[in-house]
C-alpha cells in the first residue's frame, strides 16, 4: 500500500471518528435538555449528572479537536509521525488512539511537563 493510499485510509478513519463523536455529543447535549427542572430531593444528584455530562461533552469538543488537527497533518501526508520527535508512531497506538500526533514516549513527556505547572 502506498503511501497515498495510507494516509487516505487514515484520514477516512478520522473523519469516521470525528462523525460518531460529534452524534455522542448531540445525544448528551439532549440528554441535558430534556433533564428538566429537579425536585427537591433530586437536586443534588440532577446538578451531579448535569456536571459529569458537561465534563464528558467538554472531553469530547477536546477530541474534535484532535481529530480535526490529525485529519490535517494526515491530508499533509505525515499521518502517524510524531511531531514532537518525527519518529514513527505505533500503530497499536494509532488503531486504539487515531487521532494520536505523539509517540507512546513523548506523549508521557508532555504530560509529566504538563502535571507540574
Amino acid at each position: 500500500m502506498d503511501a497515498t493510499t495510507t494516509n487516505q485510509l487514515a484520514i477516512d478513519k478520522l473523519r469516521q471518528e470525528r462523525r460518531e463523536t460529534e452524534e455522542k455529543i448531540d445525544h448528551l447535549r439532549m440528554d441535558l435538555r430534556h433533564m428538566g427542572e429537579p425536585t427537591a430531593d433530586e437536586t443534588d444528584i440532577d446538578a451531579y449528572e448535569r456536571e459529569k455530562t458537561l465534563a464528558l461533552v467538554q472531553s469530547m469538543e477536546r477530541k474534535l479537536e484532535s481529530l480535526d488537527r490529525a485529519i490535517l497533518i494526515a491530508q499533509r501526508g505525515t499521518y502517524g509521525i510524531c511531531e514532537q520527535c518525527g519518529t514513527r508512531i505505533d500503530p497499536a497506538r494509532l488503531d486504539i488512539l487515531p487521532h494520536a500526533t505523539l509517540c507512546l514516549k513523548c506523549q508521557r513527556d508532555f504530560e509529566r511537563r504538563n502535571r507540574r505547572i
